[in-house]
C-alpha cells in the first residue's frame, strides 16, 4: 500500500489548482474587485473627453470609470430598454433634457435636490442649464441631473467666401450693405439667396430638417419662437392658439421658403447630413449643434467661421442641447455613492477647466464661460457663450417622445408639400392636446 503522503505528492497539478480555485471562490483570500462607475453616453467626441477625465479620476482615487458609448441612433432606445431591468447596467446615464420628466416621474432617476447644491455652488451654473438640463419640473428647484455637456444650436459659415472682395462688392451692389454673418433672419434670407448658385453647386444654407429623432423640431422651433409661436403653455398645457398661431404659421412658411436656397434633398437633412453638406463645399451657412463644430475646424481650418442664431426683432431664441448626469435608481446605494463622488469631482472648477480643453467639452460654469480665456480659445467659443442666455427647450414632460414624433411627422409633411403649414400645425395642436390630456396634463 502506498502511504497517504506519497499519494498526495502524486496529485496532479490541475487538481491542486482546482482546490485553490474552490478555496478562493469560497472566500479564502479573494482579491477585492476594483470599485467602478459605469457611465452610458452617446458615441461622440465629448464622450472620449469624459473617458480621459475618468482615467484621471481613477488615478487619483482608485475608482475606475468606464464610459460606454452607444451610437446616437439607438442610444435612447437602449437606455430605456435597460431601465426595464431590475438593475441597470449603468450607474450614470448622460441623457437628453427631455428624458428628465420620464426619469423623475417613473422613479428611474435618483433625486439630487438635497445633494447637488453640496457638490457645486449652483450660482456658478448657468440658469438656463440648471433649468432645462437639471430640474424637473423646469424652474421647480428639484434636481434629477447634474450639469455635464452644455450645448446650443449655432451656425458655421464659409468665412473665405464672405471675405472674398469680389463677393463683398457684389453683395453691397445688390443689397446695399456689407456682406457679414447675419444677425437677423431677414439678413439671413438675403445672404442665403446671394450665395445660391445651382450651376456652380453652391447654395446659401443647410438647415436641420431631418425626420429621425428631433432634428427638424430643433431647427424649426427657433424660428417659431422668433415669430411669437410656441409649443404651448407650460402652466396650463394648452396648445391650440400657440403652436398653430398666426406667428407659428408664418414661421413655418418662412422656414419652408429657405429650402429654395438649399441644395437638393435639403428638406430632409439630419445633423450628420447637414455637416456633410457644409464640409463638401455645397453651402455657405450651416445650422447644427456647437458640439459638432470642433470637427469642422479640424477639417476646414480658417475657411470657416461661426455665428449665433439670428434674431427676429428683439427675440433671439435658440434650441437647447447637451445632457446632464443622472444616477440610476436601479443600482445599489454603494454604486450611487460612487457615482456622486465622480460627478462632484467632475464639477470642481479645476476639472471644468480641464473639461473645456476636450473637444466639445462645453461647461455650464458661468465664470469660465465669461472669461476671455474661454472665449478666445476657439473660433466658436464666443458665439457659444453668447447663445446660452437665449436657450429654450421642447416639451420636458414624460410624454415628450410622443409629442416629438407627432411634431416631426407633420412638420415634415409641410416641408414636403403634403400639407399646408396651417394644416400641419393645426394637426399638431390637436394631437398634442390629446397626448397631454391622456397623460393627465392640462384639461
Amino acid at each position: 500500500m502506498i502511504p497517504c503522503h506519497s499519494r498526495a505528492r502524486r496529485v496532479p497539478v490541475y487538481a491542486s489548482l482546482l482546490l485553490t480555485f474552490i478555496f478562493l471562490s469560497c472566500g479564502g483570500s479573494e482579491t477585492p474587485t476594483k470599485p467602478t462607475v459605469t457611465v452610458w453616453w452617446a458615441q461622440w467626441e465629448p464622450a472620449d473627453g469624459l473617458q480621459e477625465l475618468g482615467n484621471a479620476f481613477e488615478a487619483e482615487t482608485g475608482i475606475a470609470v468606464n464610459v460606454n458609448q452607444i451610437p446616437w441612433g439607438s442610444y435612447q432606445d437602449q437606455v430605456f430598454l435597460n431601465f426595464g431591468n431590475n438593475r441597470t447596467d449603468f450607474d450614470i446615464v448622460i441623457g437628453d433634457s427631455q428624458w428628465i420628466g420620464r426619469g423623475a416621474t417613473k422613479g428611474l432617476y435618483v433625486e439630487l435636490t438635497d445633494w447637488l447644491p453640496t457638490a457645486i455652488d449652483m450660482d456658478r451654473v448657468h440658469p438656463r442649464a440648471a433649468r432645462y438640463l437639471c430640474e424637473y419640473p423646469p424652474g421647480s428647484g428639484r434636481f434629477y441631473a447634474a450639469p455635464c455637456e452644455t450645448d446650443a444650436i449655432g451656425f458655421a459659415y464659409r468665412k473665405d467666401w464672405f471675405e472674398n472682395p469680389a463677393e463683398q462688392s457684389a453683395f453691397m451692389k445688390k443689397y446695399g450693405r456689407d456682406l457679414a454673418p447675419p444677425d437677423t433672419w431677414s439678413e439671413f434670407r438675403d445672404v442665403a439667396e446671394f450665395f445660391t448658385r445651382p450651376g456652380d453647386n453652391r447654395f446659401g444654407c443647410a438647415l436641420l430638417t431631418g425626420r429621425g429623432y428631433d432634428s427638424l423640431v430643433m431647427g424649426f422651433q427657433q424660428v417659431m419662437w422668433g415669430y411669437g409661436g410656441s409649443w404651448g403653455s407650460p402652466e396650463t398645457f394648452e396648445v391650440a392658439g400657440h403652436v398653430n398661431s398666426k406667428g407659428a404659421v408664418d414661421a413655418l412658411e418662412f422656414y419652408k421658403s429657405l429650402m429654395s436656397f438649399a441644395p437638393p434633398g435639403a428638406s430632409n437633412l439630419d445633423y450628420a447630413k447637414v455637416l456633410e453638406t457644409f464640409t463638401n463645399g455645397s453651402a455657405a451657412m450651416m445650422m447644427d449643434y456647437y458640439a459638432f463644430f470642433p470637427g469642422i475646424v479640424d477639417q476646414m481650418g480658417e475657411k470657416t467661421g461661426f455665428f449665433k442664431m439670428p434674431a427676429r426683432g428683439d427675440v433671439r431664441a435658440i434650441s437647447l442641447g447637451g445632457q446632464g448626469f443622472s444616477i440610476s435608481a436601479k443600482v445599489s446605494e454603494e454604486q450611487q455613492k460612487l457615482a456622486k463622488r465622480f460627478i462632484a469631482w467632475f464639477l470642481e472648477t479645476d476639472k471644468q477647466q480641464q473639461w473645456i480643453t476636450k473637444k466639445a467639452g462645453f461647461t455650464a460654469d458661468v465664470e469660465i464661460l465669461d472669461s476671455d480665456a474661454f472665449k478666445e480659445a476657439t473660433p466658436y467659443n464666443a458665439p457659444f457663450a453668447e447663445s446660452l442666455d437665449h436657450l429654450q427647450d421642447f416639451w420636458n414632460v414624460p410624454v415628450y417622445n410622443e409629442l416629438l414624433a407627432v411634431a416631426q411627422q407633420h412638420l415634415g409633411e409641410a416641408l414636403d408639400g403634403v400639407a399646408s403649414s396651417k394644416e400641419a400645425l393645426d394637426t399638431i395642436a390637436e394631437k398634442h392636446e390629446k397626448i397631454l390630456r391622456d397623460a393627465g396634463l392640462g384639461n
